[in-house]
C-alpha cells in the first residue's frame, strides 16, 4: 500500500451510500440523520480526499460522541457519531476554530433525513449571540497573539530564529480566526482559511501582509519575518481598541 489513492467521485458517493446502509443496519430506530460533511459535502473533493460523515442519534440517557476512523488501502473514511442534543449542543458552541469547526456544518449535505434535523443543525450554528463571539476574540488576542508576540520577540532577540516562520504562519491562522469571530463569518475549508479572511472587512492593518508573506513561502528572511509580525502587531492592537476588544488589564483579574 501506498498511501491514498485516486478514487472518482462516483466511486467516493457509492462509499458513502455503502456506509450510510450499514450505518441505518446498525443504529436501526435509533437513527436520527445522516450526512456528509467537508469536500464531499461542497462538491470540491478531489480524487485523493476522504469520505466525512456525520451519523446523528435520537437523544437518550446518556450523550453520545465518538468516531469511526479507518483506511481501506486506497481510501480513508470517517464516521462521526453524536447524539442529537450532543451535536446541537456543539453547534451552538463558540470556540476560538468556530469560524473553521463549524462551517462544515452549514455545508453539510443530507443522505437520511427524515426530521429534517441538517435545518436545526444550521440554525444552532446561526443562534449564539455576539457577546459569544466577543469572549472569544478576546481569548486569542490574550492566549494566542500575546503569547506569539513575546516568542516572536524571544526569538529573533536570543534565537533560533528558525522558528520565525512557523509562528508567522500559526499568528496568521489565529488572526483569521480573529477576523471570521468578529464578522461571525465561517471559512469553507482550513485550505482557504487565509485566502477567504483576506476577503472579508474590517481586517487589522499588516495582516494582508504577513498573510501575503505565509502564502508566499517566501519565510526564509528572518529580519522580513519579524518586520511584517511587529507591523502586524501594531495593527491589531489599534484594532482591538478600535471595536473596544480589551485585552490589556493593570491588575489581577481575581
Amino acid at each position: 500500500m501506498n498511501g491514498p489513492q485516486a478514487v472518482t467521485k462516483e466511486e467516493r458517493r457509492a462509499i458513502a451510500r455503502e456506509i450510510a446502509d450499514r450505518l441505518k443496519q446498525v443504529y436501526g430506530d435509533n437513527l436520527k440523520a445522516i450526512g456528509l460533511y467537508g469536500s464531499m459535502a461542497r462538491g470540491t473533493d478531489g480524487p485523493f480526499s476522504d469520505t466525512e460523515m456525520l451519523c446523528v442519534l435520537r437523544s437518550g440517557d446518556e450523550p453520545v460522541d465518538f468516531s469511526h476512523e479507518w483506511a481501506a488501502g486506497a481510501w480513508k473514511a470517517e464516521v462521526n457519531v453524536y447524539s442529537e442534543e450532543e451535536l446541537l449542543q456543539y453547534a451552538r458552541t463558540v470556540e476560538d476554530t468556530w469560524p473553521l469547526s463549524h462551517g462544515a456544518f452549514l455545508t453539510a449535505l443530507p443522505l437520511y433525513d427524515p426530521d429534517g434535523f441538517f435545518d436545526d443543525l444550521k440554525a444552532a450554528v446561526q443562534s449564539p449571540d455576539v457577546a459569544d463571539f466577543r469572549e472569544n476574540i478576546r481569548s486569542i488576542l490574550v492566549g494566542e497573539m500575546f503569547e506569539f508576540a513575546g516568542k516572536w520577540r524571544n526569538a529573533n532577540a536570543q534565537g533560533p530564529r528558525t522558528y520565525l516562520p512557523y509562528l508567522a504562519m500559526e499568528t496568521v491562522h489565529y488572526a483569521a480566526m480573529l477576523i471570521g469571530l468578529h464578522h461571525r463569518r465561517t471559512y469553507s475549508t482550513g485550505a482557504k482559511v487565509i485566502p477567504e479572511a483576506m476577503t472579508l472587512p474590517d481586517r487589522p492593518d499588516g495582516f494582508d501582509a504577513l498573510a501575503q508573506l505565509v502564502l508566499s513561502g517566501e519565510l526564509s528572511d528572518p529580519d522580513g519575518v519579524f518586520l511584517a509580525c511587529e507591523a502586524f502587531w501594531t495593527g491589531l492592537q489599534a484594532w482591538a481598541e478600535e471595536h473596544d476588544y480589551a485585552f490589556i488589564t493593570e491588575r489581577i483579574p481575581f
